[in-house]
């Protein structure tokens, strides 16, 4: 039985609206082994990760050097926060001058780390801690100066994870940089360590599974996101006008290219198409790393109109609240009449 008292009161109505005795498929059953590329980091192939973001968008990383204990030791720690009380959760992470937000229900957020209002029929089945990498010497700043300990060692681990994950951004996208032939003092600021934030998502089980979604389909606005998520599953990726059920491989990383990159390499490379299924008889965790372009840095493009992650992010905010849905890169396309 799951702790209700720690979920959304939405979502504690619909395990109490469910019937029991009702017969539900387990959309997992439905698929098999995937075919995702796998790129080692240790001796990174070019050939291979270039054909990764063409064709996939998205590839799985082994080697990457980050010790499996840190990996588990922080989606422990996150389940552990997760645990708590919705209501204690929202006094501690909601409205406050904290740097770590706490939203449910989208992953749609505002720049501050506040969920966007969404309509009851699109909630999403999840719920997250948003926690920028910045400053997280300042145990005061992330955590209101909270004494419970688990504050304490979640912060130590996410300045430790904060490391490995701004060295493999950096490596990967220096790779694919050199791969796209760019100008690499250019590029650099095409990518910001100091953007770098981290989002520790809880989707809840549901005996109705194919009724919602985790998380929507959607692509990253970021540059890269790198996933690290527990065995239960649940990522989806669209292939080939197929959804495709990427299997969790204990110890490696799932990278995909956000719509930053996509115009960065002028289309060459793409940003994936994904979202997230709930699973009917476990709660899945997840911690995923996104970086961005730094602060004004121009994205220049013969497909685009030069523009900033800010304007971008602008454009994206507004189209949420007045249409509902995220539009994206197509705002800033050129148009091929023009």
């Amino acid at each position: 039985m799951p702790n209700l008292e720690s979920y959304p009161p939405v979502f504690r109505r619909k395990h109490n609206d469910f019937d029991p005795d009702e017969s539900v498929q387990d959309f997992q059953e439905c698929y098999h082994s995937d075919p995702v590329p796998s790129l080692d980091l240790g001796s990174l192939n070019l050939e291979k990760l270039g054909d990764a973001c063409k064709n996939w968008g998205l590839f799985r990383l082994v080697s990457h050097g980050i010790p499996e204990t840190l990996m588990s030791q922080l989606r422990s720690q996150a389940k552990n926060l997760f645990s708590f009380s919705f209501e204690s959760k929202q006094r501690l992470f909601t409205n406050k001058p904290a740097a770590v937000s706490y939203f449910w229900g989208t992953p749609a957020l505002t720049p501050s780390g506040a969920a966007l209002a969404r309509a009851p029929q699109s909630i999403n089945w999840v719920e997250g801690f948003n926690v920028p990498l910045t400053q997280l010497s300042d145990r005061n700043q992330y955590f209101q100066g909270q004494q419970d300990p688990l504050f304490d060692s979640f912060r130590l681990s996410l300045e430790e994870y904060g490391k490995h994950m701004s060295r493999i951004a950096r490596t990967i996208f220096e790779a694919m940089v050199r791969n796209l032939h760019l100008d690499s003092t250019q590029s650099h600021s095409d990518l910001s360590e100091s953007t770098g934030l981290v989002r520790v998502y809880r989707y809840p089980k549901f005996s109705k599974a194919d009724e919602a979604l985790g998380m929507e389909v959607h692509t990253d606005s970021s540059v890269l996101s790198i996933l690290n998520e527990d065995q239960v599953g649940g990522l989806e990726v669209l292939k080939d006008d197929k959804w495709l059920l990427v299997q969790p491989i204990p110890g490696s990383l799932i990278v995909n290219l956000g719509d930053m990159m996509q115009a960065i390499s002028n289309d060459e490379y793409m940003s994936v198409k994904h979202r997230v299924k709930v699973n009917k008889n476990e709660e899945r965790h997840s911690v995923c790393y996104f970086v961005f372009p730094g602060e004004g840095s121009v994205i220049r493009s013969s497909r685009y109109k030069p523009f900033t992650y800010s304007d971008f992010q602008a454009r994206v905010q507004h189209d949420m609240k007045t249409l509902g849905f995220k539009v994206g890169l197509q705002r800033f396309k050129i148009s091929e009449d023009a």
